[in-house]
Formats: structure tokens, sequence, C-alpha cells
């Protein structure tokens, strides 16, 4: 069965693998995560963006939680993926979790949430709180975004809150997540709204210049070609584009639908 021709909210095959434990490189690590360089991250992005969240795995959990409902980014990302019971949705940067109650409860006891998460340490307290809470019906998966370890055809709706400005091809790895289900909601920062906050935000970006990979040049101008290549990838892939803005306009959340292909019918 495939994608477009799936029921939705069908139960299917979903992880196709967890990376707990780092994938060992060449010249032989024996599994181990070996120390990350500058030059090192640079070859490998994703190393940049597992050392920038691991260490602030404690603080950042703290943060988006008491966060979570400021400006209402969050729940309108929920609403925007128009999911029904039983559903399967896919959240790929999923932190510690933040996201994870809304989704569940949209899909309720029938449906099933997943998030990927890069960072060892975000899952492990993703994990946790799930295992406190007794989801049943909630997993959480150590992957890379940009290689997702998800089977298409077993996936509804796809979430990735904050995530594409971290990617140096967010149109790329965005386009990808369109083929995995009819329904991907994004959230991105959008600089160029208020002054004052742009200024925040700014200062945001250089504060976290190795996270972001902005050491160098305007920070808002890559935040905003990124927001704008994933939105473009939406644009392109999908049957729908609609799109919000939030906190006086710096953060935007695109919902595409459907497939490109449906387009007219």
């Amino acid at each position: 069965m495939v994608a477009e021709d799936r029921p939705r909210g069908a139960r299917g095959a979903l992880v196709t693998r967890d990376r707990s434990r780092p994938r060992s490189t060449p010249g032989g690590s024996g599994g181990r995560t070996p120390s990350s360089t500058a030059e090192d991250e640079d070859a490998h992005p994703i190393r940049r963006i597992q050392r920038g969240y691991a260490a602030w795995a404690r603080v950042y959990d703290w943060f988006a939680r008491a966060t979570a409902s400021v400006g209402g980014v969050r729940a309108g990302c929920v609403r925007a993926l128009d999911l029904a019971p039983g559903d399967t949705v896919v959240e790929f940067g999923c932190g510690p979790g933040v996201n994870v109650p809304a989704l569940r409860e949209a899909v309720g006891p029938t449906g099933r949430v997943v998030g990927v998460d890069v960072t060892g340490a975000m899952v492990d307290r993703a994990r946790r709180l799930a295992d406190r809470r007794g989801w049943e019906n909630v997993a959480f998966v150590r992957g890379d975004a940009t290689d997702p370890p998800i089977h298409g055809g077993a996936v509804d709706a796809v979430l990735a809150t904050f995530v594409t400005s971290l990617f140096s091809d967010p149109h790329a790895v965005v386009s990808g997540w369109c083929d995995l289900a009819d329904s991907v909601v994004v959230a991105a920062f959008a600089p160029r709204g208020s002054r004052p906050a742009n200024a925040a935000l700014s200062a945001f970006v250089r504060l976290n210049g190795r996270l972001f990979d902005a050491d160098a040049g305007d920070p808002l101008d890559r935040l905003d070609r990124r927001t704008a290549a994933a939105r473009r990838a939406l644009a392109e892939n999908a049957a729908t584009l609609t799109e919000e803005r939030y906190l006086f306009g710096t953060i935007a959340t695109y919902a595409g639908r459907g497939r490109a292909d449906e387009r007219g019918r």
C-alpha cells in the first residue's frame, strides 16, 4: 500500500530505525561519540545541533514548558495539522516532548504520536515524561530529521516547530517530509517584524551562533532565507498552503495539505 491510497489513521510499520547509539565513524570510535571540534561540526552539521542542544537540554526543557502557551504558536500548529482520532503524527525536533500532550489529545487513545530528535539528552527527557504520564501510544526515537527514520505511507501528519532554521538546506528537508504525509506544519522564525522583536531575535541567534550556524554575516538574513526555503518547499509540494503570524510577526506557521498533483481536482 502506498501513501496515496492508505486510509487515514491506518496502522502500519512506522519507525525504520532508532539511533539510540550514534553510528560509529570511520577511524573507529568504537561506538562512542567523538569529541566535537569546530572543524568537525562544519563537516558534520548534525553534530553542531547535537552539541548545542545536549548542553542546554535541562534549561531548554524548563524554558519550553514555561513558554509553551505564549503567543498561541504551539496550539496554532496543532490546530493547523487538522488531526482526527486515530491519526498518526510525527514531530521532528520534538525536544523534551513539549508539544506531545496537545498532539496526543488530538489523535486520541487510538492514534499514535512519534517524536524524533537527534539529541540523545532530549530523547531521554521526553521518554521519562512519557513514562511518568503512562502514555502508551507515544514513542520517542533518536533520529535525524534530514534522513527520517520513518516509513512513508504510515504517517498522517508531520509537525516541526523551530527546527528548519537549523538546516543548511531546509527546502530539501521539508520536501522530504512532504513525501511522508499529506499534512505538514512548520513553525519558524520570521524576521523583519517589529523592530524590538527583531532586536531580541538577533541577540538570541548571535548568542547561539554555533547552533544556528550564524557566526558571520547578518543572522536575521540567514533565518529569513531558511524560513523562506521551508515555505517554498510546502508551496511546491502541497495542494494548499496556509500561513499564520504570531508574536508581532516574528514567528510564522505554514501548513501544507494534500499533494501538489491534487491541485484543481
